[in-house]
C-alpha cells in the first residue's frame, strides 16, 4: 500500500480559488480541508506568506488552516540552499516573496526522512507551473531531485474526487 502526501505551491490555491471561489464550491474545499485533516497536505510557511501577500480570501483561509504550514528545520534550509546552488534563477530578482525553492526542499526533505511504516509514503509536489523546455520552474527542479509534480486537478484524480 502507498500513501500519498502532497506539498502543495501557492499556484494551485491560488488558481483553484480565482476558478472555484471557496464560497461558492464548497465541496472542492471540504476536500481540500479533508486532505489537510488527514495530515496528507502540507505547504512550507513560506506559501502562507506568499498567499498573504497574493489573495485576501486565501489569505484568511490559510490562516485557518495553519497546521498545513510547516516551519523550516535546519534540514529544510539546508535544501534550499542546495536548490539554489544549482538553480539560482528560480528566484526573481523582484523584491517578491518566492516559495517555489521552499515547495520544492520540503519534498525533498520529506522524502530524505527514514520510514519506519510498514507502507510506502510517497511525497508528491502540486504546482500550476508546466516544464516548457529548459526554463527553470518548480516541475524542471523537481525532476532533477527526483520528486514527482503534478497539477491540482491530477491530484484531485488520484484522489479519485468527482465534483
Amino acid at each position: 500500500m502507498t500513501l500519498i502526501l502532497y506539498i502543495i505551491d501557492s499556484s494551485s490555491l491560488i488558481e483553484l480559488n480565482k476558478h472555484n471561489p471557496m464560497d461558492v464550491y464548497v465541496g472542492v474545499w471540504q476536500k481540500i480541508e479533508d486532505l489537510i485533516q488527514e495530515q496528507r497536505l502540507f505547504a512550507p510557511k513560506e506559501v502562507l506568506y506568499e498567499i498573504e501577500e497574493k489573495d485576501d480570501m486565501l489569505s484568511g483561509w490559510g490562516k485557518n488552516h495553519k497546521q498545513m504550514f510547516i516551519e523550516p528545520t535546519n534540514d529544510h534550509i539546508e535544501i534550499v540552499r542546495e536548490i539554489l546552488e544549482k538553480f539560482p534563477s528560480l528566484i526573481k530578482n523582484d523584491n517578491t516573496y518566492c516559495a517555489d525553492p521552499w515547495v520544492i526542499a520540503l519534498a525533498v526533505e520529506m522524502n530524505r526522512r527514514k520510514q519506519q511504516k510498514i507502507y510506502e509514503i510517497k511525497r508528491i509536489v502540486v504546482t500550476e507551473e508546466k516544464i516548457r523546455g529548459k526554463r527553470v520552474k518548480i516541475p524542471f527542479v523537481c525532476k532533477d531531485f527526483s520528486v514527482e509534480a503534478i497539477d491540482i486537478i491530477d491530484m484531485f484524480r488520484r484522489e479519485g474526487w468527482t465534483f
